[in-house]
């Protein structure tokens, strides 16, 4: 019995590492002799650096960088085990995660951190870029990266705009001759499973700013500080992003990169198992277990749970999705191999509850689940462990 267990992050409780062991824990409780391989993966959010880069036996450098409410913070890029491509993960420079509680700042939010990321892997020599963008606190479609790196964003009066989406009104001159040029000589690929435009009511301010801190009037008026920002990234660069599919993830920095930067986006969830080599793993998989921590029907839009189903699917392997709760619309996923959704819910509690006793949860649910499952295959051979991202069985 081979098992493949490939989870992304169950937010705000555990890691995609932790959530791995958890299961691994619970399946060898059921099959102390199952052959069971530990990938865990990302969708773009946050914890998708590190995944890659033990993935790859890569390396990490701290830099220090203005934080997303302007403040001196720590970040880190990762350099894949290539030592040739670069990992910068917005969340670590500009995330949700940074701002303190009571202190969420919708209007002015910075990306500049994030330039500055890209800037100190320009200086340290890398051309080829994986940038993963979810996570961000931020609404200003991009533009404190793009200064960071040179591009100077003015207002009637020559002056540098401030920080944050509540700033791009004031754009008046987009002035590119002091950006970086060292930009146009590298490859970024965009890591991000959202789709949505920059503008608009499936824009970046009406659907994600929200869970930033924004109010619905402060929605509106983001959103139409960012239609201002489009129009004038049309007239210097010729790109539309106004409804440009993607340029509207991690409050518009999507949009940036696809109207400044060459390469191109994928979805994240692809470019985590293309670098873990997720399908060279699948060759005799029995089963795949995979995760998040809500599944429901927005799961279908391309999340981890989704692309790692997809892919064990071409492999003749069917999946198990475990789940901290699931929601309605869950069906569709059965299309695309799944053949079981299980939440890690036993009996009714809170979500404070749930988070709390999320890895005896999951391990029961990983138990339970691998018992009804492989109750045929109790007559297969067996070998020994094999773990992937240093160990992360241990």
């Amino acid at each position: 019995m081979k098992i493949i267990i490939a989870p992304d992050s169950f937010k705000g409780s555990l890691n995609a590492v932790e959530v791995a062991k958890a299961i691994n824990h619970g399946i060898k409780r059921a099959f102390p002799n199952a052959d069971t391989v530990l990938l865990p993966v990302g969708d773009g959010g946050e914890g998708t650096m590190d995944i890659l880069v033990a993935a790859t036996n890569g390396t990490t450098r701290n830099v220090s960088v203005v934080g997303p409410i302007g403040n001196e913070i720590t970040a880190k890029y990762g350099i894949l085990g290539d030592k040739k491509t670069c990992v910068i993960e917005m969340a670590t420079a500009s995330g949700l995660d940074l701002v303190p509680m009571g202190k969420l700042a919708p209007l002015d939010a910075t990306t500049f951190g994030t330039g500055q990321l890209i800037k100190q892997a320009l200086d340290d020599g890398y051309t080829s870029f994986i940038l993963a963008i979810g996570g961000s606190a931020t609404n200003d479609g991009g533009v404190g990266m793009l200064q960071a790196l040179g591009l100077n964003v003015l207002d009637a009066n020559g002056n540098a705009i401030g920080y944050g989406g509540g700033e791009l009104n004031k754009v008046d001159r987009i002035d590119t001759r002091d950006f970086d040029p060292r930009i146009k000589g590298s490859h970024f690929l965009i890591a991000s499973d959202v789709k949505n435009p920059l503008v608009g009511a499936k824009g970046a301010s009406h659907v994600f700013a929200p869970q930033k801190g924004a109010s619905p009037e402060i929605v509106r008026l983001l959103d139409r500080n960012l239609t201002h920002w489009a129009n004038e990234v049309a007239k210097v660069t010729g790109v539309y992003l106004h409804n440009l599919p993607g340029a509207g993830a991690a409050g518009g920095i999507g949009g940036a990169f696809q109207a400044f930067f060459p390469g191109e986006m994928k979805r994240g969830i692809d470019v985590v198992l293309e670098y873990s080599k997720f399908n060279s793993f699948l060759e005799d998989a029995d089963l795949v277990i995979t995760g998040e921590g809500k599944v429901d029907s927005q799961t279908a839009s391309g999340k981890t749970p989704l692309g790692v189903a997809e892919a064990a699917k071409l492999a003749g392997v069917p999946t198990i999705i475990i789940a901290g709760s699931v929601g309605q619309g869950i069906d569709v996923l059965h299309d695309y191999g799944v053949i079981s959704v299980h939440s890690i819910t036993n009996k009714p509690m809170t979500l404070e509850e749930s988070m709390e006793d999320a890895v005896e949860l999951l391990e029961l649910s990983a138990e339970q689940v691998v018992r009804a499952w492989g109750a045929k295959t109790l007559h297969s051979p067996v070998t020994t462990s094999q773990v992937l991202s240093n160990d992360v069985s241990k």
